[in-house]
């Protein structure tokens, strides 16, 4: 058991490089591959140190060519490789979805089971780095809506770890969202005795009801909203509320027993994150809360979203991105008194 003083403070960035290491170490089908993950070690230099030590034959530099990054990798799969590959930045990823979308996803499928695709696509996502379009988007709703892919997006450090180094051993594909402002976030963590992750398809409760018990409200999320919702529900309880936060860290599968179980408790839901609010996942989660919650619900499920615009200059994303105090606006708005009760001499 690893105790607290052999822990260290590490970033999500080191996690992920040493999950990258660590699945390389333990089978020699893994391969990485994408744009300046050799020699430079990546923009975010996640896989710096790589190459150097597992040859550049299994950490690969390619050409800028997202399709054909993608392609190389649906021959790579099924020729018995697990190839990882990193798409540079989230929206460089759109010249390869021809390629996840009519092969990737499909291929399973379409040979019955025969040759599955163990394809991990790494995509820095998201806001808050102050990067310009086509480095900021959060187009999770394009791979949710994809039918044959697995979608995760790790908020921890441990879970960063974790579900990489399940993605990396899942014969799906599976599109790994990682998000850029939280590479540098830190925790204490033992890279050589790393915390047991659950398993894709598995969300976790990070925040409960707090001193006092009583449970007002649930906060459901993913990825860098996350913290969001975990400081909006410390602040919530100036207010008198008690919020739990439920961090998804799997979007395909979701996990809906611990979603609903949570909003049951509560009665009350939000959903929070980055992406646009029309089209975006906040609307099947509400709509999946809502079909299995409907009888327990006391308001209906809010969502807190960006905005429905392409991202914007980095000096306004502060207001496009969801925070504290969107949150705890949405909190305020649920039905907390019933209009059959308003008004009313009891």
């Amino acid at each position: 058991m690893t105790t607290a003083t052999e822990r260290k403070p590490a970033t999500m960035a080191q996690a992920l490089g040493r999950a990258l290491r660590d699945a390389m170490a333990a089978d020699p089908a893994v391969h990485v591959l994408g744009e300046d993950v050799g020699t430079l070690g990546g923009v975010f230099r996640i896989t710096s140190g790589l190459a150097e030590e597992f040859g550049d034959d299994r950490c690969t530099d390619t050409p800028l060519a997202e399709a054909g990054i993608l392609g190389t990798a649906v021959g790579m799969a099924m020729y018995g490789l697990r190839p990882v590959v990193e798409m540079q930045f989230d929206a460089f990823a759109y010249p390869s979805f021809e390629q996840l979308v009519s092969h990737v996803s499909r291929m399973r499928n379409r040979t019955r089971g025969a040759v599955p695709l163990p394809i991990t696509v790494r995509v820095p996502y998201g806001g808050g780095i102050g990067g310009v379009e086509h480095h900021s988007d959060s187009s999770e709703a394009y791979y949710m809506a994809t039918p044959g892919l697995h979608v995760v997006a790790p908020a921890t450090v441990a879970d960063a770890y974790g579900l990489l180094r399940a993605a990396i051993a899942s014969d799906d594909p599976v599109v790994f969202l990682e998000p850029k402002r939280l590479y540098w976030s830190k925790a204490d963590w033992d890279a050589e005795r790393p915390d047991e992750v659950p398993p894709i398809g598995r969300a976790v409760v990070h925040a409960g009801t707090g001193p006092g018990g009583g449970r007002s409200a649930t906060l459901i999320s993913y990825g860098p909203s996350v913290p969001v919702c975990l400081e909006a529900a410390e602040a919530a309880r100036a207010e008198g509320w008690r919020l739990e936060v439920v961090d998804l860290r799997s979007l395909v599968p979701f996990d809906d027993d611990t979603v609903c179980a949570s909003v049951r408790r509560t009665g009350r839901a939000v959903v929070v994150h980055e992406a646009a609010g029309f089209g975006g996942p906040g609307g099947e989660i509400a709509a999946r809360v809502t079909e299995r919650c409907f009888h327990h619900l006391e308001a209906p499920v809010l969502r807190v979203a960006g905005f429905d615009i392409p991202y914007p200059p980095p000096m306004l994303e502060r207001h496009h991105l969801p925070g504290v105090d969107r949150v705890l606006d949405a909190v305020a708005r649920l039905q907390w008194e019933s209009e059959w009760t308003e008004g009313s001499a009891v």
